[in-house]
C-alpha cells in the first residue's frame, strides 16, 4: 500500500479492517452452505422402502447418495438449498423450487439402513406434510 498524504494512516488501517471485515461476512453464507450433509453419505445405497404415515402404497427409489431423500415431495430438479442443521445423526435442509413451492424436511438416522423423515411445505400452491420411514430394501 503507497502512502497517501490525503489519507490519514488510521484511517487506513480502518478502511483495511472495514475490507476484511466485508469479506469475512459475505463468506459466511458459503461456510454455513459448504456441501455437507455427511450423514446423507453413511446410508446404504440401494432400494429404499419408504412408508408414509397414512399413505398407501409405499414408495420404492434408488438411493446413490442419500440426498435423493430430501425432496420426496418435490422430484424435480433445478431447486435450491440450504442446509439449516448437518449433524453426525440428524439432517434438515431448507430448499425451494422455482414455480413449484418449497419445502423443509429434516433427515434423522437410526442405522445406516433406517431413517426417519419429517418434511413439510408448499407445492403446487397446497401445503403439504410428510412424515415417514425409509428402510434399505434391497438392490437397484
Amino acid at each position: 500500500m503507497t502512502y497517501r498524504p490525503d489519507i490519514s494512516p488510521r484511517r487506513a488501517a480502518f478502511a483495511g479492517l472495514a475490507v476484511i471485515g466485508a469479506m469475512l461476512g459475505m463468506s459466511a453464507p458459503v461456510i454455513a452452505q459448504g456441501s455437507g450433509l455427511a450423514m446423507l453419505g453413511t446410508l446404504n445405497k440401494g432400494e429404499w422402502t419408504i412408508k408414509q404415515r397414512g399413505v398407501r402404497p409405499d414408495r420404492k427409489i434408488c438411493v446413490r447418495s442419500g440426498a435423493e431423500l430430501i425432496q420426496l415431495a418435490h422430484r424435480t430438479s433445478g431447486c435450491s438449498r440450504f442446509v439449516v442443521e448437518d449433524g453426525v445423526s440428524r439432517v434438515t435442509v431448507q430448499y425451494t423450487c422455482p414455480a413449484n413451492g418449497y419445502g423443509r424436511t429434516s433427515i434423522r438416522r437410526e442405522t445406516g439402513a433406517l431413517v426417519q423423515i419429517e418434511s413439510q411445505g408448499i407445492q403446487a400452491g397446497k401445503p403439504f406434510e410428510l412424515i415417514a420411514e425409509a428402510r434399505r430394501t434391497g438392490s437397484c
